[in-house]
């Protein structure tokens, strides 16, 4: 086989098999995302400290062999409080990403399926919540609703809404316009049967990749508010909570803000990575 037959060839493989090319930056992504799964469902694996029981005489200790991150104001382990803190964050920006994706992608398939007075409605509240910062959003639904890590995830799920509808809707409006639909409308099809065969399937993933972007978005979002007092009440080991409880010790204390604050850039970093290789950079 020549070299030029080669290349091609390997070209070929790699858009067959494009996920199984050597990215190095892609299977870091994929392993600091197992790792932190791994860490929401298994804390006990990664280490034996309480996150919410401190050490007496062990207050801010700096990092060392028994306590790698160091430990807090109370004397907890920092790592620990990091490790259980991953299931609190993960599964709020779950939550928060579902609800999203549920109800934007309804609002989204209804705007772009039924079209006229309907379509018109729906995206003009569509418009009018994107035009509201998602932050603002996300505080206004918060305070109606109450502190809390629920009330927290159904307000940045709020905020997520809209944009899940603007895309979908248009999704929708691009696949329902292309020939095999046509052809299947042409073909006696019933307007359920065509949207729910033809245009649902070829719609949905675009609204997919952008949900993995929109996880990342999530942990932002819930971190900022627990970082302002609205999310996580302490002594719950959330992410945003730990940097928001390290501020304060910041000249004597540097690790309580840092390693929490690179652990959440990392997880971030990561799901953004992932969004990226699901959407083949359309996102």
């Amino acid at each position: 086989m020549s070299l030029v037959d080669y290349a091609a060839a390997a070209r070929k493989r790699a858009r067959v098999f494009p996920v199984f090319r050597w990215q190095p930056g892609l299977w870091l992504a994929w392993l600091t995302i197992a790792l932190a799964v791994a860490a929401a469902f298994f804390p006990g694996l990664f280490t034996h400290y309480s996150p919410v029981e401190g050490i007496a005489g062990a207050q801010r200790l700096a990092p060392q062999a028994e306590h790698w991150l160091g430990t807090d104001q109370l004397g907890r382990d920092l790592y620990a409080r990091i490790i259980f803190g991953a299931s609190h964050s993960l599964s709020a920006a779950l939550a928060a990403v579902a609800m999203g994706l549920l109800a934007g992608t309804l609002l989204g398939v209804m705007a772009g399926a039924v079209g006229g007075r309907t379509e018109s409605l729906l995206m003009r509240l569509v418009d009018v919540l994107l035009s509201i910062p998602s932050l603002l959003l996300s505080l206004t639904v918060i305070i109606l609703l109450g502190f809390g890590t629920v009330n927290a995830a159904i307000a940045v799920g709020v905020a997520s809404v809209a944009s899940f509808a603007r895309l979908a809707r248009g999704e929708v409006v691009r696949i329902r316009h292309t020939d095999y639909v046509e052809a299947a409308r042409g073909s006696g099809g019933t307007f359920l049967a065509v949207l729910w065969r033809h245009i649902l399937p070829n719609s949905l993933t675009a609204v997919l990749a952008f949900a993995t972007l929109q996880f990342g978005q999530a942990i932002l979002a819930l971190s900022t508010l627990s970082f302002l007092g609205y999310g996580t009440p302490p002594p719950i080991p959330e992410w945003g909570l730990l940097i928001a409880e390290g501020r304060n010790y910041l000249s004597t204390a540097w690790w309580l803000t840092t390693f929490p604050g690179v652990v959440v850039i990392l997880v971030v970093l990561a799901v953004n990575r992932i969004s990226r290789q699901l959407s083949g950079g359309r996102l």
